[in-house]
């Protein structure tokens, strides 16, 4: 067996999963597929996202994983089963996986796009003075966090001009409560030399009202902090579409 047939017959072994089977009429994709991708392309192309509705643009994502396939019905039932875009981007592995035709390209596919929208919108705040940013650095955590399944608690660092200078995952949960221990949050702003914090963490439920642990654990850093002269700016508590300010509704 030659070398060149040998790795014929193997690699389609590589691609050729159960979220991919092929749909060919006479060895290429049936006209309506073909025409409706290069399309879509199209229009992204000339009017970006603003152009595509989500379940389109969960198409698109889904062309380079399911290149032979006609992926319309399975972006839609994507989104019937997370609610929307960021949704179906940000679920975990293991629920994706419960839907059929999603298997670990299109996973990665996701993982890829969640990761590089994450980065995107850190950067656009990091080393940023943040009152100025302020609705980019509300825009980062609710792409990092606003969909995760347990509560993170995450804080924000900030130099005497109010730079942000670290932000860093503090600790993760269960569903209704993550572990923070003030002193471990003031050891670690004396270690970064830090003037100034902003605390952060994410309601799994949706609904970013502050309970009354929320409270108490800020009322608790803001005193570890105060003898240090290390200014608690504002708590965020993301949910899935808004957030809450401790600082805007007077419990800072």
């Amino acid at each position: 067996m030659s070398r060149s047939r040998a790795f014929s017959d193997v690699q389609p072994s590589l691609f050729d999963t159960g979220e991919d089977a092929p749909v060919l009429v006479n060895g290429k994709l049936p006209s309506y597929i073909r025409d409706h991708r290069q399309r879509l392309k199209e229009r992204f192309m000339a009017g970006g996202s603003a152009a595509v509705p989500d379940y389109e643009l969960l198409e698109l994502v889904l062309f380079s994983a399911i290149p032979r396939r006609d992926v319309k019905p399975l972006a839609r039932e994507l989104l019937d089963r997370f609610g929307d875009f960021n949704g179906v981007i940000s679920a975990e592995p293991d629920r994706l996986s419960e839907v059929s035709g999603v298997g670990q390209s299109v996973i990665c596919s996701f993982k890829i796009v969640e990761a590089a929208a994450q980065r995107l919108a850190r950067a656009r705040v990091m080393q940023k003075e943040v009152i100025s940013s302020w609705q980019a650095l509300v825009d980062y955590c609710h792409t990092a966090m606003a969909h995760n399944r347990i509560e993170e608690f995450r804080i924000l660092y900030l130099d005497r001009k109010n730079i942000l200078i670290a932000d860093e995952a503090q600790a993760r949960g269960t569903v209704d409560h993550v572990p923070v221990y003030p002193r471990e949050v003031a050891k670690r702003a004396l270690e970064l030399n830090a003037s100034a914090l902003i605390l952060v963490h994410n309601h799994p439920s949706g609904d970013p009202t502050p309970s009354s642990s929320d409270i108490d654990m800020t009322a608790q850093i803001e005193r570890a902090l105060d003898p240090l002269g290390i200014t608690l700016h504002d708590h965020l508590v993301i949910g899935h579409n808004t957030e809450i300010s401790f600082r805007s509704e007077g419990l800072l």
